[in-house]
């Protein structure tokens, strides 16, 4: 079975999507032409945006500020994406632990060291989306599982109690020193491939993010299924805003639809 690629750019106004996608009849995608699938995890395998507000929000209650959720991911998105950039060699722990410090400043809160700390220990305990884990399975039967990701070592070891993931290779900002955009996780991606036994045009890149994933997929050109978690909800969340333009293949509202056009074109 063969999939026609929806592909497009997208902006951002008021906090909302505004250009449509088009499907590009003229360039189908076949998914049996793949060997291999690499990951981002948080936001795409892992509800990060959860996991961080069921931080971020007690800790607004206490320090008596007035915001949704949707604010304070806001803030610390922008807070997390610039320490990043700042510090490309900074364990995740303390990167997030900094950038809620950030973000509590902007919104005019000073941020403890017991909340800094108590976030920078939660990433393992970050939840699962619901789907995610049967879709890793099911997707397992067809290709090598890559996890490419921007946090530390343990904490993706945490995570993975929850994907029970069998992964091939797994590559982390903690390996590389830098995170995504940046192009160190993909340049440990092309050194990886021969050992794997996959081609660099075997390869998808599946993510939810198009600021830290899809921006530097294109760049890399690489084809890329977008995950698009937030389908429902406008805005950018815990995600920056991607800089200039972007590009996908295919767009899914969850593992699990994409894990079904697997299926399909395996003829399941």
């Amino acid at each position: 079975m063969t999939v026609h690629a929806t592909y497009g750019v997208r902006s951002n106004a008021s906090a909302g999507f505004t250009s449509p996608l088009w499907t590009r009849d003229d360039a189908p995608m076949d998914l049996t032409r793949f060997k291999a699938l690499s990951f981002d995890c948080y936001g795409t395998l892992i509800d990060w945006e959860a996991g961080i507000s069921a931080v971020l929000a007690p800790w607004a209650r206490e320090a008596g500020l007035e915001v949704r959720d949707e604010e304070l991911l806001l803030a610390y998105g922008d807070a997390e994406a610039a320490v990043e950039a700042e510090q490309p060699s900074a364990r995740y722990p303390d990167v997030i632990a900094t950038a809620f410090r950030r973000a509590g400043a902007a919104l005019g809160a000073p941020v403890s060291d017991a909340w800094a700390e108590r976030l920078g220990a939660s990433v393992g305990d970050w939840p699962a989306f619901g789907d995610s884990a049967d879709a890793l399975a099911r997707l397992g039967r067809r290709y090598r599982l890559i996890i490419l990701s921007n946090v530390h070592r343990d904490g993706f070891a945490g995570s993975n109690r929850q994907l029970r993931g069998d992964f091939a290779a797994i590559i982390t900002a903690e390996d590389v020193g830098a995170y995504k955009p940046a192009e160190n996780h993909f340049r440990a991606l092309d050194a990886a491939l021969p050992g794997l036994g996959v081609e660099r045009g075997e390869l998808l890149h599946v993510a939810q993010s198009l600021f830290h994933d899809h921006v530097p997929a294109k760049r890399e050109g690489l084809p890329s299924v977008w995950i698009n978690r937030r389908r429902d909800r406008p805005g950018w969340g815990a995600t920056p805003e991607p800089p200039g333009d972007y590009g996908y293949d295919l767009e899914f509202g969850s593992m699990g639809e994409f894990a079904d056009a697997v299926g399909r074109a395996y003829g399941d």
